[in-house]
């Protein structure tokens, strides 16, 4: 897992496109099954996208802000 700021950008751009098309809360686990990235790859995007603010949290998923 290559961390630097292009490489996490790009899991982040994962997140959000996989939280966009399915329009639902979603779990840690079920964004990197339908994203096709590890656990890590998305906690990395989702603290990307929570600093953004174009994410939060729903009740133990997360959700576009």
């Amino acid at each position: 897992l290559v961390i630097n700021a292009e490489n996490v950008g790009f899991k982040a751009g994962y997140v959000y496109q996989t939280l966009a098309t399915a329009g639902t809360a979603m779990t840690v686990a079920e964004i990197a099954k339908a994203a096709n990235i590890t656990t890590e790859e998305v906690l990395l995007g989702m603290g990307w996208l929570l600093k953004e603010g174009k994410v939060k949290d729903a009740e133990g998923k997360m959700v576009l802000a």
